[in-house]
């Protein structure tokens, strides 16, 4: 072919998506930190799925269409910070192509090196030996070839933009020293890699397709009952209608969840599962058609009426007065959602470290306030551009984004704002709260690493300082009383103690023994109900 349309981009894009999909249990995998998360490859594949879903529920061939579909759909759907880099480099892609119905090679390079140069910008303090490296990389090695090769063909100059970002991709760990410690490259190189390769598979005219068979990590059994309850209402697309088998999407669902409720009523899909794993099931469900409704609760929450019960409409609600402030928070856990709430929060999005929300989520929350400022506390760092992504495109109303990295930091933040104050001095008040507030954490490692020096075994329990891992043992409560040693100093007047959902109430009571014995220090106990973390600790 000698120039590139919109029906051959939509291809290539279907080839880049399947791909990455089809791989993202391997991008999870190179993950460093051997923490339960949000996942690389899990965050970049659902980004990808929602940009792909609205180019197709568009139903248009024209190139402009096609790009700029795209683009909005990744925004809106990106999830962490690899899904939110992923979309700036759409989003510039975009930008470049503008109004061209047909792009030759030499507009091809230009629109991904534009893409590159957008994705630099969004990042605040951009690292290298990471997917900005990579994409910078391969970007800038297709605008030299195509200038020393003005006739070069689409294969050749594909072949070579996925052979130096495959280059670039290997050299990661030459720039970022925890990649080299840990022997793995950049997790979120290696997914746009995927995505360069659909392009290449689709180019040799053998494009990636989905894999029949989802292979999933089987869900973890336990005497509680944990994770969430995962509901939607899905119309099947013209794709879906005949490629939805109920009983094969039935076995690939059993296999990360149970208490399964699927039916098919025409061209509905309606489905409820308790899973640990939300992400798999929305991605199983978006290869079929666009979600009607969805639904993610904590599994505990019976009380939440199902999407499947279909209530009954409650009469419209009078129009509500426009106040001065609105809040919304990050949290997983029931205590935690009910913490915030007390603390003046509107409204908390489910999510954390297990299930990182996406940009949607957060301009859905932005729009339900009735508030004319709003003030956004992601708690976590890998949620942060996504929500600073949502107060871009919010329009009409003021919102501000604090770079909370925890949850001890989010709620010192809501403790420091006063609704009778003005906006400015409530930032600096928040901020300065949030600046004081020193965050500790006990998890439990999933896989066999080295980091820092540190050799971590699967299972272990993991004390984090910050981002730091500090102490590595098989006892939970050495763990806990070792960050409490590091953490309590001259000036410490108070530790917040958040028990997650596999800490015991025996547990709690020497924990505090403990503090009450060595430091003369007050002790807020509160019992978030998280999962993945056993303890949170926040000293002030």
């Amino acid at each position: 072919m000698d120039k590139l349309n919109g029906q051959i981009l939509k291809g290539m894009l279907e080839s880049a998506c399947n791909n990455l999909n089809n791989h993202k249990k391997d991008v999870d995998a190179l993950n460093v930190f051997p923490v339960p998360d949000g996942d690389t490859g899990t965050n970049m594949s659902l980004t990808f799925t929602n940009g792909i879903n609205e180019v197709r529920k568009s139903g248009s061939d024209s190139l402009p269409v096609v790009a700029k579909t795209l683009s909005r759909g990744l925004l809106m759907g990106a999830r962490g910070n690899s899904g939110v880099i992923l979309s700036q480099i759409f989003r510039g892609f975009y930008q470049s192509v503008k109004e061209q119905e047909e792009l030759d090679v030499p507009a091809f390079s230009a629109a991904l090196s534009n893409g590159s140069r957008l994705a630099y910008k969004a990042v605040m303090r951009p690292v290298e030996g990471t997917i900005l490296t990579v994409i910078r990389e391969s970007s800038e090695a297709g605008v030299a070839f195509v200038q020393e090769n003005p006739e070069c063909t689409w294969k050749e100059f594909i072949d070579l933009i996925v052979s130096e970002a495959n280059a670039s991709l290997e050299r990661t760990p030459e720039l970022l020293p925890v990649l080299k410690e840990a022997h793995v490259v950049d997790s979120g190189g290696s997914g746009l890699l995927k995505v360069l390769e659909g392009f290449q598979a689709y180019i040799d005219g053998k494009p990636f397709t989905s894999d029949s068979v989802i292979e999933v990590r089987k869900e973890e059994k336990s005497e509680k009952a944990s994770g969430y309850r995962t509901e939607y209402i899905l119309a099947l697309n013209s794709q879906g209608k005949t490629s939805f088998k109920e009983e094969r999407v039935r076995k690939s669902l059993e296999k990360i969840g149970n208490k399964l409720t699927l039916i098919q009523d025409g061209d509905l899909i309606k489905l409820r599962i308790n899973t640990m794993m939300p992400g798999e099931i929305l991605t199983l469900g978006q290869r079929y058609g666009e979600f009607l409704k969805v639904q993610i609760e904590n599994i505990q929450d019976e009380l939440k009426p199902s999407l499947l019960d279909e209530p009954k409409k409650e009469e419209e609600e009078k129009p509500v007065e426009m106040k001065e402030y609105g809040m919304i928070a990050v949290a997983a856990g029931d205590g935690l959602k009910a913490l915030f709430t007390d603390y003046r929060v509107d409204v908390v999005v489910s999510g954390g470290q297990t299930m990182n929300p996406s940009t949607a989520d957060f301009v859905k929350a932005i729009e339900e306030i009735p508030a004319k400022h709003i003030f956004i506390l992601p708690n976590n760092s890998n949620i942060i551009m996504a929500a600073k992504q949502a107060a871009e495109v919010a329009k009409g109303k003021d919102v501000y984004v604090f770079e909370t990295k925890s949850i001890p930091q989010g709620l010192s933040a809501c403790i420091n704002f006063n609704p009778e104050d003005t906006v400015e001095a409530n930032i600096n008040s928040m901020s300065e709260a949030i600046s004081h507030v020193v965050t500790g954490q006990v998890t439990y490692a999933i896989k066999d690493t080295s980091i820092e020096g540190k050799e971590i075994h699967s299972g272990d329990y993991m004390g984090l300082l910050g981002k730091e891992i500090v102490f590595t043992g098989k006892d939970k409560m050495e763990a806990v009383k070792d960050l409490i040693n590091r953490m309590c100093q001259e000036d410490t007047e108070i530790i917040t103690l958040i028990k997650g959902e596999d800490a015991t109430d025996a547990e709690c009571e020497e924990i505090q023994k403990y503090i009450d014995e060595n430091y003369d220090i007050d002790v807020d106990l509160e019992d978030g109900g998280q999962p993945v973390y056993s303890f949170i600790i926040g000293a002030e």
